[in-house]
């Protein structure tokens, strides 16, 4: 049930950010893959998510000053700008949310 959300609201980005190809200067970097389990992972596995997870948050920012960049070189409409933005930040909440859910199941665990 999980993984069929995950793929339909990668599928949704997908679509949102394939909008005109003239945008290719702009990728939307990828998620991270894995949020470990906070019930079973080591301490180490979970700052090597922590750390992940602080670099797709920079490469979304440095995706977000592209977008940006775009419309101010008329290459994208302010619309479209903000659509693409939009979807950028959902996906990079619902991460941030899945790895701070497993960090409380993590320190509950081990306090």
């Amino acid at each position: 049930m999980k993984s069929a959300k995950k793929a339909l609201a990668t599928l949704a980005i997908s679509c949102t950010i394939g909008l005109p190809a003239a945008y290719a200067n702009c990728h939307l970097p990828p998620a991270p893959s894995k949020i470990p389990d906070g019930a079973t992972a080591s301490q180490q596995q979970m700052v090597t998510a922590m750390q992940t997870v602080q670099e797709y948050n920079h490469d979304v920012q440095t995706y977000l000053q592209c977008l940006k960049f775009e419309v101010r070189q008329n290459q994208m409409s302010p619309d479209d700008q903000v659509s693409l933005h939009n979807a950028a930040v959902d996906q990079l909440k619902q991460i941030a949310s899945q790895f701070n859910q497993q960090v409380q199941i993590f320190k509950s665990k081990h306090s």
